[in-house]
């Protein structure tokens, strides 16, 4: 017998049920690109008031440069320039190969008050074959246009220099507008290889 809460069913079967059903939208697989866009309406993208919440997932972002941060920014329906203003607070959680070196930080250098450049979601990985970064970014409510947009990103990196280096920001579109499109990229050269996944969850 399953457990049941309030007449939902929380845990039955060996399946746990939290609330809501993630669903595939759209892969990007990056091969030396310049940026990765998911505009709503473009390529079978889902950006709107369909979900409340949208979850991208990164699968070994491979970075052409060394050092390289992968960053994002939104634009508002019928934007353009990707400059949309970014409030947000950041932590690095970090340990290095020979144990030297380790700790958590906030972090003043990737954080943003008022700015509306990209927001970074990881720092600083390495291009050596075997590095890369993976994480997730989550926006709560994209669509609304009566609340600021919120959102979420963690991630960890084999940084370029022997670092686990893991990132944890969070913060808002300070805007009522609509966001429609999301674009990531990198400060410098390009995203040689790796999978941005989105999804939307009801």
């Amino acid at each position: 017998m399953g457990l049941i809460s309030n007449a939902t069913v929380v845990f039955d079967a060996g399946t746990l049920n939290l609330g809501g059903s993630l669903t595939f939208i759209k892969k990007l697989t990056a091969s030396s690109s310049g940026t990765l866009t998911f505009h709503n309406g473009a390529s079978s993208v889902v950006l709107d008031d369909t979900f409340k919440e949208y979850v991208f997932t990164f699968k070994n972002i491979h970075p052409s440069a060394n050092g390289a941060e992968f960053l994002f920014q939104g634009n508002a329906v019928g934007g353009s320039g990707f400059d949309e203003t970014i409030t947000s607070s950041a932590i690095e959680v970090f340990h290095n190969e020979g144990g030297s070196s380790a700790g958590i930080t906030y972090s003043t250098y990737f954080d943003k008050a008022q700015g509306t450049s990209f927001q970074s979601i990881a720092g600083n990985p390495g291009n050596g074959n075997d590095e890369s970064f993976s994480g997730t970014l989550q926006i709560f409510n994209p669509s609304s246009t009566t609340f600021v947009k919120h959102f979420m990103t963690n991630g960890n990196g084999y940084n370029n220099n022997d670092f686990s280096l893991q990132l944890i920001t969070a913060g808002y579109f300070n805007t009522t507008s609509a966001i429609d499109e999301i674009q990531f990229k990198v400060d410098t050269g390009t995203i040689e290889s790796g999978d941005i996944c989105l999804y939307g969850i009801k």
